[in-house]
């Protein structure tokens, strides 16, 4: 079954400590309901850099990384029905999603 990268950017610059209890027991909830879809739960993460031929910036530009998720799905379409649920959204992050390309190495 193909897997998908479900990268996470944005969302709120703060929360109250209750908004951030209460947007985790949601995500929670979507990805327990997503069952055995969910290969590798992922993570959040702290600000990032970004390397260019023009050296390293102190920022992931306009809209930066904000954590990442593996899934796996029958296809790109069921992918995207499972991600449009995500709670993210709803504080106002965007989510992108990529197919994860099998390749020898």
């Amino acid at each position: 079954m193909p897997k998908f990268v479900v990268v996470y950017h944005g969302g709120p610059s703060s929360m109250s400590k209750e908004q951030g209890q209460q947007h985790m027991t949601e995500w929670r909830d979507w990805m327990r309901g997503l069952g055995d879809a969910v290969i590798d739960l992922g993570m959040p993460v702290g600000k990032s850099k970004t390397v260019s031929q023009n050296g390293v910036e102190d920022h992931g530009g306009s809209n930066p990384i904000s954590g990442v998720t593996i899934l796996q799905a029958k296809d790109f379409d069921a992918a995207l029905e499972m991600v449009k649920g995500s709670p993210h959204v709803n504080i106002g992050g965007t989510i992108e999603i990529a197919q994860a390309m099998d390749m020898e190495m």
